[in-house]
């Protein structure tokens, strides 16, 4: 990958060889922005996948520099933009995952409560108009109202993963508050399409499916999750991404008055695990051979996001229902394969 330095300010990318970290940083450059992207490639997943979505990224190079670096390393992160020229920042990079959560603890405190307060280090030494960070619907807990809302009260996470997602937002409010810098939040609604993680259903489920081998359902299938399609969310965080919150002293969506705003990015739709797994099914052309397991220690039964507050200010709206996102992802499955 390119690294240089450039007088032309850029956009900031980390986790740019991550799944939505990939999607945003391939949207901008054909756009015309400079990416920098930051990425430590973590073996969380296999790293083949992010090489594969860094050399994708890297066709466009005359406006792409990638730089291998750990966030949750300051040190490191200073030195790899030093002389780099940037003013707005969308941090993807994570340790994601719920269940990862309880097996490694340590790495999401690194990764998403040491490295998300490099990041605001970042914005507040250099002075960027504009921050966006990830943030989780898991944040949300066992929520018993539905659908969710910014405006609800996320105290009770049943993960460490969402415990450290809420932290960030904690973390964000604060240094909103001091230092005034404009952020935004984002509440992202189990993601899917091309180029997805394969520790996500919608890949576990492919494989398996097509491989003839079983797939685990999980609290015996009374399950429902708001699927929202990667371009959907590619929208999102670019529509969010031009309008940085104003210190008004007015609240903002999720409560703030300082400028720092929250929210959510889904469907709108809450669909049903029997459902999405018969849209699997079809795509794959293969029916799936089901295993009833209890819940899993972390997870949530339902997820659903409200979005009339990125509705109103942004003109947000998901175009993608899984019968036509479902089968974009496993055509990209079976080319990536081979199969």
């Amino acid at each position: 990958m390119t690294q240089s330095t450039t007088s032309k300010s850029a956009i900031i990318v980390t986790g740019a060889a991550g799944f939505i970290g990939f999607h945003v940083a391939n949207r901008l450059l054909q756009a015309g922005e400079r990416v920098i992207g930051v990425d430590n490639l973590n073996d969380y997943y296999d790293p083949q996948l992010k090489r594969d979505r860094l050399a994708e990224l890297d066709k466009l190079r005359q406006d792409f520099h990638f730089l291998h670096c750990d966030f949750a390393d300051h040190h490191a992160l200073d030195s790899a933009l030093s002389g780099h020229v940037f003013d707005q920042i969308i941090h993807l990079g994570a340790q994601a995952g719920v269940r990862y959560s309880i097996e490694n603890p340590r790495a999401y405190i690194q990764a998403n409560l040491a490295g998300h307060l490099n990041m605001l280090e970042l914005a507040r030494m250099r002075g960027v108009r504009h921050m966006i960070y990830a943030s989780s619907s898991s944040v949300y807990g066992q929520n018993g109202k539905i659908p969710f809302s910014v405006q609800d009260r996320v105290d009770h996470p049943v993960s460490l993963y969402a415990a450290t997602k809420k932290s960030g937002e904690l973390m964000s409010e604060t240094y909103a508050h001091l230092y005034r810098i404009p952020l935004t939040g984002l509440r992202f609604f189990t993601v899917y399409g091309p180029w997805g993680r394969p520790d996500m259903a919608p890949w576990l489920f492919t494989e398996a499916i097509l491989n003839g081998d079983p797939i685990k359902i999980f609290n015996h299938g009374k399950m429902a999750r708001d699927f929202t399609y990667i371009d959907d969310i590619v929208d999102g965080i670019l529509a969010t991404l031009t309008g940085p919150p104003s210190d008004n002293g007015l609240a903002k969506p999720g409560g703030s008055h300082a400028p720092h705003a929250i929210y959510n990015i889904g469907n709108n739709i809450s669909e049903k695990l029997d459902r999405f797994i018969a849209v699997i099914e079809q795509a794959c052309g293969k029916s799936a051979t089901k295993i009833m397991m209890d819940m899993q220690a972390g997870d949530v039964p339902v997820t659903y996001a409200e979005i009339d507050d990125i509705r109103r200010d942004f003109g947000y709206r998901p175009v993608t229902p899984i019968d036509r996102g479902i089968p974009a992802f496993v055509d990209w499955y079976r080319s990536y394969k081979g199969i």
